[in-house]
């Protein structure tokens, strides 16, 4: 999708509810970063395709790199508790036109991929 597309927020955001503008754009710029880390950073382009869990690692190692040792809380503040969310902004963005999935891709390949107690090493705020 180019950057200059008019994006249809409000759509995509009654897809998922639950979670912020912020967490679904944290998602996007994080699917680059993943197709980087997958791909090289001098090959990645924004048309080559991730699996969810490759996804779901990219997010993760994204997430620290932006928020560092508060990226547990960031995550946690827009409703981002387990892999499967991951999956169910990435899966409103496809249906909103902002992503494109292949017919392997499924939601199941988000679910489980990590526990966050162990990938980000710090305990849910209460």
């Amino acid at each position: 999708m180019s950057e200059k597309a008019q994006v249809d927020w409000n759509g995509v955001l009654q897809r998922a509810p639950h979670y912020p503008q912020a967490a679904f754009l944290f998602v996007r710029e994080g699917l680059q970063h993943t197709v980087n880390m997958v791909y090289g950073s001098d090959r990645g382009r924004a048309d080559q395709h991730v699996n969810g869990q490759q996804l779901c690692i990219g997010l993760r190692d994204y997430a620290i790199d932006r928020f560092g040792m508060l990226a547990r809380l960031v995550l946690h503040r827009w409703g981002i508790t387990r892999t499967d969310d991951f999956g169910r902004i990435v899966f409103a963005m496809i249906e909103g036109g902002l992503m494109r999935k292949s017919d392997e891709d499924s939601f199941e390949d988000f679910q489980g991929v990590y526990d966050f107690d162990e990938a980000f090493g710090v305990p849910a705020p209460c």
